[in-house]
């Protein structure tokens, strides 16, 4: 029967293996992700990078670039330290697991807005279905190291509850409390444009008239895809359920 000593063991062990065993490793060890880790992690992030001197972004104007270089930043951020399911572009969100369910917005602070796929007109009454973390940035390019500082002025975690419209779940509610009937809500739907049939109209304002309407504090445009703007997130300044301020913006929008 053949002994290995220690030395011999070791002489087994390629260093490439050690690497793919460790990473194994810590892989098993890592915290499941939450939504408390989530906004915790996200704090830690904005403050991090606001310090950080990007050199692939000075001269950049392209927002959509700017967004998605954070984005896998942030995302790889995660991943280092957290058991977390990442989500593919096909699937819209970036954070798909059913406890997360979080999509990530960057967008700048000059114009604090993003598009999401429109799936059903109902998003704009009742929510678009997942929850947003959005980051907003002040971008400024430094001439002199050739570098871009994005410093995040914003960062709010925004259940998915109150991820609708913010006018149009206000005057819903209103309307409600003074006794609209299905017409009266079908008319206001149709003065606002929502996209639907009439078939469809009459589902959601029967729908409307049956159910809880949570206020939204994005505002949503009709679009190919939604057009969700932030600027009532980025400057609320009172505490609302189901809104996270992670970084409250202090300055005027």
């Amino acid at each position: 029967m053949r002994c290995y000593t220690s030395r011999s063991f070791v002489s087994l062990n390629t260093k490439p293996n050690f690497i793919i065993l460790t990473n194994i490793l810590n892989d098993i060890m890592k915290e499941k992700l939450t939504i408390e880790n989530l906004i915790y992690e996200a704090e830690i992030f904005c403050v991090d990078q606001s310090k950080f001197q990007h050199k692939e972004l000075y001269g950049v104007t392209d927002g959509k670039a700017v967004g998605t270089l954070i984005e896998q930043r942030f995302q790889k951020h995660l991943k280092e330290k957290y058991e977390v399911s990442i989500g593919s572009s096909a699937k819209g969100i970036d954070l798909p697991s059913d406890d997360i369910l979080t999509d990530i917005k960057v967008t700048s602070i000059s114009q604090p807005q993003s598009s999401c796929p429109f799936k059903d007109a109902k998003q704009k009454i009742f929510g678009l279905g997942y929850n947003l973390l959005v980051f907003v940035y002040d971008k400024k390019d430094n001439p002199e190291t050739q570098t871009a500082n994005l410093d995040f002025v914003s960062c709010s975690f925004v259940s998915k509850e109150r991820t609708s419209d913010f006018t149009t779940t206000s005057i819903l509610n209103d309307m409600k409390k003074v006794g609209a009937d299905v017409e009266d809500i079908i008319s206001f739907l149709n003065g606002i444009k929502i996209p639907a049939d009439e078939i469809t109209l009459k589902q959601i304002a029967e729908l409307v008239l049956t159910s809880e309407i949570t206020i939204g504090y994005l505002t949503i445009s009709n679009a190919l895809q939604w057009r969700l703007q932030y600027k009532r997130v980025v400057t609320l300044s009172n505490d609302i359920p189901g809104i996270h301020k992670i970084v409250k913006y202090n300055k005027p929008v």
